[in-house]
């Protein structure tokens, strides 16, 4: 196996840097702090004229038809930058979930627009009182096809154009429908984060209608939503690893320049520490992402899904460690709003919330080990 990243992979790395850095540097990420990100503005249209929202999309719907690794590369990226926008939800999550639980006809309806970056689509699959359980879904699907129900912690739903919701039908089967955001019966409420780059909103359905279900009437869509629910997940374990890379870089040179005692504090062994523990948790989550990414793309399912599992049960407890690492190296100044490091560490912590609870994930590998 080859774990080196190909030409154009670091192509694809390089341009995506160079763009964020020229077009959403830290000082516009800040303009944008708890303002839903307009898919419409300049630097979304940029990105997608780069190409990058249809990585996952086949050539015949106007997309790459490129795989989870190449995504990860701009995930990594977007994750350096702190980047505020629904590209995990949308390119990722809504797209996967297309793909995998639609039919032909949903493929040529739905992916053109997300590949061109003129739509935001998002998925819809928490709902309240249930954590991270999307496996029975409360919403429910009336026989005009209306939905009635409550979904939570859907990512950028506020600026999303379509929902891609969970419901069970009178059969009890589970299926994936589309909803307009714009549809009557549809309510959202914004949600408050700790990431105000990463809003969420609260969706509530009150007989929403038209709603149209991905592919055939009679199957469940159970593969399709945990597929996802992987593929969403390791896009926020690889967006992380580029946060935590970036917050390490930060305190690195914070410790060769901030002087006490007459001596750089990075040349006190506490502090060293301090980085070198945050190096250690940048390196092991980049190894579990990247391998999850390689694993969906080209493992068997039962591989894919254990090393998402594992991504996200590690990445969700040692990211958000590493980000309260980050702000002690810088000490008092880390705790102010003026210093840029607590926009890292609040996407790190949000990620953890993001992700679930290691413990969940870990008992969950204990049943695929298990069984």
């Amino acid at each position: 196996m080859d774990f080196e990243f190909s030409e154009e992979q670091e192509q694809l790395r390089d341009s995506v840097r160079r763009y964020l850095a020229d077009r959403a540097p830290i000082a516009w990420v800040r303009e944008r702090w708890a303002d839903a990100a307009d898919p419409n503005d300049a630097v979304w249209k940029g990105l997608a004229a780069l190409g990058v929202m249809g990585l996952l999309v086949p050539e015949e719907h106007g997309g790459a038809g490129m795989t989870m690794v190449d995504a990860a590369v701009v995930l990594e990226e977007l994750g350096r930058a702190v980047f505020p926008g629904p590209y995990a939800a949308s390119t990722i999550g809504a797209t996967t979930l297309i793909l995998a639980a639609g039919d032909g006809a949903d493929h040529a309806a739905l992916l053109p627009a997300l590949a061109a970056g003129d739509e935001i689509a998002t998925v819809a699959v928490f709902e309240p009182g249930r954590r991270y359980d999307w496996r029975s879904p409360g919403v429910t699907v009336a026989a005009d096809g209306s939905l009635t129900g409550t979904k939570v912690h859907v990512p950028h739903g506020c600026v999303a154009h379509r929902y891609l919701v969970t419901a069970s039908d009178a059969s009890g089967l589970t299926g994936v429908y589309v909803l307009d955001a714009d549809a009557e019966g549809v309510h959202v409420e914004v949600a408050d984060t700790i990431d105000g780059g990463h809003p969420e909103a609260t969706v509530e359905l009150r007989g929403a209608h038209p709603a149209r279900r991905l592919a055939a009437t009679g199957t469940d869509a159970h593969l399709a939503i945990e597929r996802t629910f992987d593929a969403l997940g390791v896009a926020l374990c690889v967006d992380g690893v580029g946060t935590a890379a970036r917050a390490l870089e930060l305190s690195v040179e914070y410790a060769q320049q901030r002087y006490a005692f007459g001596r750089p504090i990075g040349s006190f062994q506490a502090v060293q520490h301090l980085c070198a523990d945050m190096l250690r948790a940048v390196e092991l989550a980049r190894a579990a992402g990247y391998y999850a990414c390689w694993a969906l793309d080209s493992a068997e399912r039962a591989e894919g899904h254990r090393a998402a599992t594992v991504a996200r049960a590690y990445c969700a407890e040692s990211l958000p460690q590493l980000g309260g690492t980050a702000v002690q190296v810088f000490a008092g100044i880390g705790f102010t709003w003026e210093h840029d490091v607590h926009l890292y560490y609040k996407r790190l912590v949000h990620l953890g919330y993001a992700l679930g609870s290691a413990d969940e994930h870990l008992a969950t590998l204990a049943g695929l080990v298990i069984d």
